[in-house]
């Protein structure tokens, strides 16, 4: 284990993620714009306080 220093204080590391693997993350810009452009929102109607609101 690694002894790690924070503030005068030393600590022992504990390693949760030993023997997990890894992930790799992916970015398809391709997949994320086709699905903002597919994404249709409907209005909501909204009311606070008695004012109505269209998100």
């Amino acid at each position: 284990m690694t002894t790690l220093l924070y503030r005068g204080h030393q600590y022992q590391q504990s390693n949760a993620t030993e023997g997990k693997p890894g992930v790799q993350l992916v970015y398809r810009r391709n997949v994320y714009q086709a699905r903002q452009i597919n994404s249709h929102r409907t209005p909501v109607q909204l009311v606070y306080r008695g004012v109505g609101y269209t998100r």
